[in-house]
């Protein structure tokens, strides 16, 4: 089932990522290149907010301690590393996203 989770106008900008709650949880939504992805919001490294981090070679680069974060697949370097990712669709001027 998906939820709203924001307005299409708050989206974060080209190659920029952004916190959002959703729920009981914090999702970080990421546009690298104009493609909206949206997945857990927490880095396995140290629990830093990946919504904070920058977009760096199509990752999200967590701003704690720098792990890179895949926003299609949810993973990162480390193997075995991998956060949720969530479907998102963009309907109405709202983007819906599927936890």
């Amino acid at each position: 089932m998906f939820t709203k989770l924001a307005s299409q106008s708050d989206l974060p900008g080209l190659n920029e990522a952004k916190e959002f709650p959703c729920g009981g949880k914090t999702v970080c939504v990421a546009n690298v290149n104009g493609e909206i992805s949206a997945m857990e919001n927490t880095c396995l490294h140290r629990g830093g907010p990946l919504g904070q981090g920058v977009i760096s070679g199509g990752k999200v680069v967590c701003p704690w301690h720098g792990w890179e974060w895949d926003p299609k697949t949810g993973e990162a370097g480390p193997p075995g590393a991998k956060v949720a990712v969530y479907p998102v669709k963009i309907e109405g001027g709202d983007v819906l996203v599927e936890m």
